[in-house]
């Protein structure tokens, strides 16, 4: 453009437009280092807020840690290493930039930084790589290396490839086709800018998969609380025992079974009782485990709080469950039909209940009827040939069932007298009956009844009968039967009884006992 026959203005004019595209050649070049400046910055304020980021994550992984050893310990420790590794790859690529830019007027002029003896002076040496090179590919391998190793399975393939240096030789193919080492392909001849930028894409590489790796980790741990292999089935109803004929009307629910989950503490009371921890429930995975006993027939309610952690804060959780307890069956129930009687004069023992009612809430009534405790009751009946018992309870969904059971009185049988303990017809020596004790008994009989004499009538053969007062035999007695021969029979009738702690009541007349003497 310049050469051939021109006038001196034609050449003049010509130069000026080689200077103009020169101008503009230069004025291009700035623009681009300027974008590389420009994305170096935004890189740089983007690290920082990844890097809070992971310094809010990993301290509330720590929290977590301290509240759950068992499930939040392991992954905190992962996650320390992974954030030690970062960090010291991270310090290295930046001890890399400041030495990159200490010697820079202004290191924000981007327009000035397109020289890239910096980097070509400190990673290669001719055709290879100098010391600090190859620091440079050991860096980033080992940290590729180790962070895969830690970090979730699902990374590894992310991790690797984020920071790939070339294919299984080393080496990057060009457009050209042929093949250069990675390092090289990178990092030599750019300008400074240029590689300042891609220095600081490599820490925000580095903050990335530190962040992905925390996250996946937590990720990992929520799915797997939240994962139906966690979860178990129960039946929840709105009673503890239902009666033939109810309607049940539970469902079958699923619930968590988180057993790394321990609460801090609990406040629990049973039916108002404060319970006492180590005592009455202690504390472990999964909840509170009970001690108590399952106590007397009825129903029974537990209420209170536990205390759970999360995120440094304890977390209350309300407790309102409640139970029933019934007597256990020790016996089976046998009945004799038309045998059910009982004793006038008599403290008849009873036991009255209802089977799925605690005692609390059976009531019994009828004449004569007391009750002593529990489902113990006392009948003493009182006139006529039949009583009749009314038991009735309060069943736990509200309904009152009443069961009348009636029973026939009858007397105390006839009472025999005894002569020494000896009934009916005896025989012993004359100095035996002399001293004797004359009583009465009920032989066979269900009730063991104390039943004393207050007198009888003696008669000798050939002798006037004798009125004697007391339980032995007395001089006029003694004196008759003295009188008496050796195989005699002697009679003792009439004899007056009563019942020691019952005096009112009249016995039955008591059979008479016979003695033959011996002597």
């Amino acid at each position: 453009m310049a050469s051939g026959k021109q006038t001196p203005r034609q050449k003049m004019i010509n130069l000026m437009y080689l200077i103009f595209i020169a101008m503009l050649a230069l004025n291009m070049s700035k623009e681009v280092l300027a974008a590389f400046g420009i994305m170096n910055e935004k890189l740089e304020t983007s690290n920082i807020k990844t890097t809070e980021s992971n310094d809010n994550f990993l301290a509330s992984l720590e929290t977590k840690a301290g509240e759950d050893e068992v499930k939040y310990g392991e992954l905190y420790q992962n996650a320390q290493q992974i954030k030690s590794l970062s960090q010291e790859y991270f310090d290295y690529l930046e001890s890399l930039k400041k030495g990159m830019t200490e010697n820079l007027e202004d290191a924000k002029d981007y327009a000035r930084m397109d020289n890239s003896d910096y980097l070509d002076q400190k990673l290669f040496q001719g055709d290879n790589l100098s010391s600090e090179g190859k620091e440079f590919m050991k860096r980033i391998t080992e940290y590729r290396t180790q962070v895969a190793a830690i970090a979730p399975p699902s990374l590894k393939g992310a991790i690797n490839t984020r920071f790939k240096t070339g294919g299984e030789d080393g080496k990057v193919e060009k457009r050209d086709g042929t093949r250069q080492d990675w390092i090289n392909y990178h990092y030599e001849g750019y300008p400074l800018v240029a590689s300042l930028a891609k220095l600081t894409a490599l820490q925000a590489d580095v903050k990335a998969t530190e962040e992905d790796a925390l996250k996946s980790m937590l990720e990992g741990e929520l799915t797997e609380q939240v994962s139906l292999t966690n979860f178990a089935t129960s039946l929840l109803a709105s009673k503890s025992a239902f009666y033939n004929g109810d309607k049940y009307d539970g469902k079958i629910i699923i619930s968590k079974t988180d057993k790394t989950s321990t609460p801090v503490k609990a406040e629990l009371t049973l039916d108002g009782r404060k319970l006492t921890e180590g005592k009455d429930y202690k504390l472990e995975a999964g909840g509170v485990q009970m001690l108590i006993g399952a106590g007397s027939p009825g129903d029974h309610e537990i209420v209170g709080t536990m205390y759970f952690m999360q995120d440094g804060e304890e977390i209350p959780v309300e407790v309102k469950n409640s139970f029933a307890t019934i007597s256990k069956p020790n016996a089976a129930v046998i009945a004799a039909d038309k045998m059910n009687v009982v004793y006038r004069g008599v403290a008849n023992p009873m036991t009255i209940s209802i089977p799925g009612i605690p005692d609390n809430k059976v009531s019994a009534s009828a004449p004569g009827l007391t009750r002593r405790a529990g489902s113990k009751y006392i009948m003493n009946p009182g006139k006529g040939r039949e009583v009749t018992i009314s038991a009735s309870g309060v069943l736990p969904d509200g309904q009152r069932i009443s069961t009348p059971a009636t029973f026939r009185i009858k007397d105390i049988p006839r009472p025999g007298g005894t002569v020494r303990g000896e009934a009916g017809s005896v025989k012993m020596p004359r100095k035996n009956l002399e001293i004797s004790t004359v009583g009465a008994m009920l032989e066979d009989f269900d009730f063991d009844l104390n039943l004393a004499v207050s007198g009888f009538k003696f008669k000798v053969p050939g002798q006037p009968t004798i009125v004697v007062n007391g339980n032995k035999l007395d001089g006029r007695a003694k004196s008759a039967l003295k009188r008496a021969k050796r195989g005699e029979a002697v009679q003792i009738f009439d004899i007056k009884a009563y019942i020691s702690n019952n005096k009112t009541y009249k016995l039955k007349k008591v059979s008479p006992v016979v003695v033959e003497l011996t002597n």
